[in-house]
């Protein structure tokens, strides 16, 4: 059987590959992969972000899921941004305050965890070095990469709505302005960036462990400068951190397993809608058509509302993952649809739309060992401690700023994250493994790809490339290529919708699907990467 791997960036996924080609296994592949993504993608994810990495290794007898979600430091308080509070996100994930203090800046950082979680998957899993898998991404560093259109058109964007130029994540500060715009303009598409203090921090980690930035020479640089502009990140958040190991979240959908992962990740969303949409024949109402549309998008409602009340991080908050996962849940409010009910999801006012600062690698090694893996800096904080090069996460943007809700603030505490890596299985063999940044509508992305594979028979560049939708509001969001006379049709059942500029949106899905004839993936045309298969 052959191996592949999928992944936003070209260099990242040639990375992968290359060490797929050379008998890595898969967690080796991902691990190489997510380090050069931080280096050529640095606004989208990097060392001192978090994420969500699924395994599946039956050769190993292995089926466990790396939560590495951040979390706020020590130093957090429920009650620290209440009086700021402007607006929030339409979709629900974000809020906007006063001064923007949780968006951008020292005080937006939460605990970094990703290389901590890239190091224990490779310790644990992995067959190779950490400090052999840290090579290209140095070199790439050092040597400089060639600017891609997505990397610079983030850079470059003014959003609307409230939210921050995203200008200003890379010129506020001066640790950022002299990786990003040394001559004091923006760069343009095809400059080579080289990044030497990332490149210097690289050879550190490969010399002396993924242990410096948590308890070593690193981590004090990093604990000088929080300290110094008046961060909450100190140094026993970075001591203290760890990634941790749960078991997949299950479902069924249309008689295959589904296997997810588990709150504060977004897989709880995915399955509750897996479950309302199984109650329908999807494929008799024809893909993207008014009625499927409708159907999907209150399934998107259903779900957006229960997340907001009843979802956050299971350590601080109980969630109720199996009335929330039931098939009789599910069933009543399919009932609800069916009946011509609309969902309301309540949001307090701005109307502001999420960030969407995240990455994805989906890998199939050949012994048939699987990684999905999702990694994000979230919104990011703008903020490059001076000689260190890489951007830290701006996660706290997330928080509910009002106590007593299962989205707020307190010490310790991990937002909830839309990240569904998931890996859908015929019988007990995998069968299509799928992940996907993009903030709130990750979720979304994953869904439709999965519909796209199962109701629709797609392949795997077929189903993350179909045109798709996202309903996080009232509202449903249409990519340009839903046809006019469609949307039209959903305003005439009463929907209000809005229609996107770009063709590909609403996440960036990358997925591999398994064949008569081998693995076959799919990269998002969304982005800018690419699926590469390996003999």
């Amino acid at each position: 059987m052959n191996a592949i791997i999928a992944a936003p960036q070209p260099e990242a996924a040639e990375a992968g590959a290359d060490v797929l080609a050379a008998g890595g296994n898969a967690v080796d592949a991902a691990v190489a992969c997510a380090l050069v993504q931080t280096v050529v993608d640095p606004l989208m994810c990097g060392l001192a972000g978090f994420g969500s990495m699924h395994l599946y290794m039956p050769d190993r007898g292995t089926h466990v899921c790396i939560d590495f979600h951040g979390r706020a430091p020590k130093a957090a308080r429920a009650d620290m941004w209440e009086d700021l509070v402007i607006g929030q996100a339409e979709d629900g994930f974000g809020f906007q305050l006063e001064g923007r203090v949780n968006e951008v800046g020292y005080q937006s950082i939460m605990t970094p965890l990703t290389l901590k979680a890239l190091d224990h998957a490779l310790t644990t899993y992995g067959t190779r070095p950490l400090n052999e898998l840290l090579a290209p991404a140095i070199a790439y560093a050092e040597e400089g990469f060639l600017l891609r259109p997505h990397v610079v058109e983030f850079m470059r964007e003014a959003p609307s709505n409230g939210r921050i130029d995203h200008r200003e994540y890379v010129t506020r500060y001066p640790g950022t302005r002299a990786v990003y715009c040394p001559d004091g303009e923006l760069p343009e598409v095809g400059d080579t960036l080289v990044n030497a203090d990332m490149a210097r921090t690289l050879r550190r980690i490969a010399e002396d462990g993924a242990s410096t930035v948590y308890t070593g020479a690193v981590a004090d640089e990093i604990v000088a400068d929080m300290a110094a502009n008046g961060g909450l990140l100190a140094a026993d958040d970075l001591a203290e951190a760890e990634a941790l190991e749960n078991a997949p979240l299950w479902g069924t959908y249309r008689g295959h397993p589904i296997a997810t992962n588990p709150p504060p990740g977004g897989g709880i969303m995915l399955l509750m809608m897996l479950n309302i949409l199984e109650e329908f024949d999807l494929a008799a109402m024809g893909h993207a058509t008014a009625a499927y549309i409708a159907t999907v998008s209150e399934a998107m409602k259903i779900a957006t509302i229960a997340k907001d009340a009843q979802v956050g991080d299971p350590r601080f908050v109980n969630v109720p993952v199996d009335e929330l996962t039931s098939k009789s849940w599910a069933a009543e409010h399919a009932a609800r649809i069916r009946a011509g009910e609309k969902a309301h999801v309540e949001r307090l006012a701005t109307g502001q739309p999420e960030s969407r600062d995240t990455t994805q690698v989906t890998v199939v090694d050949r012994a048939g060992n699987v990684v999905s893996m999702t990694h994000s800096i979230g919104m990011p904080s703008g903020v490059v401690t001076p000689g260190l090069g890489f951007m830290y996460n701006g996660c706290m943007g997330v928080f509910d700023p009002r106590p007593g809700r299962a989205g707020s603030l307190a010490p310790g505490k991990s937002r909830f994250t839309a990240m569904c890596p998931t890996i859908v299985f015929d019988g007990e063999e995998p069968m299509f493994v799928v992940g996907a940044p993009g903030g709130t509508f990750i979720t979304m992305g994953v869904l439709q790809a999965i519909l796209n594979a199962v109701d629709f028979g797609m392949s795997a560049q077929e189903a993350v490339g179909a045109p798709r939708f996202c309903t996080t509001s009232d509202t449903i969001d249409l990519t340009n290529r839903i046809l006019r006379r469609t949307e039209a049709e959903l305003r005439a059942m009463g929907y209000p919708t809005r229609r996107s500029p770009l063709s590909h949106g609403f996440s960036a899905v990358h997925a591999a699907r398994r064949t008569a004839s081998g693995w076959e993936g799919g990269a998002d045309p969304g982005r800018d990467g690419m699926a590469i298969r390996v003999p």
